[in-house]
């Protein structure tokens, strides 16, 4: 499936896992009713576009690269 600002927040997360921290850190419902993410990010004054750009640099970026991450060899 190709996300985009019409796909659900939902359909985000199960199609893209690793983009559930930029809905926590956003505050948004990751529940939202089955409403698009140009939806939801809209009533919570985010700008659609911006929060679309930001999914899309998760999925381009090494999970070990990504915020939050440790690398491979850190110890435990």
């Amino acid at each position: 499936m190709d996300c985009d600002l019409e796909t659900t927040i939902p359909e985000w997360i199960i199609e893209h896992p690793e983009t559930m921290p930029v809905f926590d850190q956003l505050g948004l419902d990751t529940s939202c009713g089955g409403k698009s993410l140009r939806y939801v990010c809209q009533h919570r004054g985010l700008n659609p576009s911006e929060v679309l750009q930001t999914l899309y640099h998760v999925l381009r970026t090494p999970p070990e690269e990504r915020q939050g991450s440790r690398p491979r060899d850190a110890p435990n």
